[in-house]
């Protein structure tokens, strides 16, 4: 946790009865899909292409938002080369992560309640979860164009957790980002992260999240009970 921040309360795996998934990086492995989409969108618009590391360094807020960051003069142009050029080579490059399926169906069949919150817009990301047969699994989702403001801020998790029933801070959230720890936890949600995204661990982990698992089945393991080894803050479960 960075100097500064509060001390936060221990929280447990316990106080989940409801989960909140990212969907880049943490259901959908579209990493490939939005590097292609980067480069070309910069190259095309800009006539060069940053380094990746720059390209990426923005997945988890809105398109526009990432735009911006590269270049204020040129975002309107540049989200509209990314994502035509991302609709479409979406199918050829977006894969699912080993497990989700079968955690996925373990959760529901469990009766646990459970949502998307995403940055991405409300047609690339339900033509991403409807590819591989997600939407089953969830009851909400909730995108960029359903709040006005979007993560880091909370507002997309509250939102997705009074359309669940459930109170925020009786949720977990799954994601892969800072972006999407930052929100679960100014939302006073659980926040779990997720190690096997298009982050860096020790980003994820910068704003200390409560939990921190390297593999979608893991998070099985974490409601059954076996917190101590995925705590986030625990060194001799996450090895950076």
């Amino acid at each position: 946790m960075s100097a500064g921040q509060p001390t936060m309360k221990t929280r447990s795996a316990r106080e989940i009865r409801a989960l909140l998934f990212d969907l880049d990086g943490t259901l959908i492995d579209t990493i490939a899909l939005i590097l292609a989409s980067m480069r070309h969108a910069t190259h095309t618009v800009l006539g060069h292409t940053p380094p990746d590391d720059v390209l990426m360094r923005g997945v988890g807020v809105p398109l526009g938002t990432q735009m911006r960051a590269i270049s204020a003069p040129h975002a309107d142009e540049l989200a509209s080369a990314y994502r035509a050029h991302n609709w479409g080579i979406h199918d050829e490059l977006i894969a699912e992560y080993p497990g989700v399926e079968e955690v996925l169906a373990d959760l529901s069949a469990r009766g646990m309640p459970m949502g998307i919150v995403t940055s991405k817009s409300r047609n690339v990301a339900v033509r991403g979860i409807g590819l591989f047969g997600i939407e089953k699994y969830v009851s909400v989702v909730v995108t960029a164009d359903d709040t006005e403001k979007h993560k880091p801020e909370p507002d997309p998790l509250f939102r997705a957790a009074e359309l669940l029933g459930v109170p925020l801070d009786e949720c977990g959230y799954v994601g892969d980002s800072p972006y999407d720890m930052r929100a679960a936890i100014s939302g006073g949600a659980v926040a779990v992260a997720a190690l096997w995204g298009a982050f860096p661990a020790e980003e994820v982990l910068e704003p200390g999240p409560d939990f921190a698992l390297r593999l979608p089945t893991e998070i099985l393991e974490l409601l059954d009970g076996d917190e101590e080894r995925f705590r986030a803050g625990c060194a001799g479960s996450i090895s950076l």
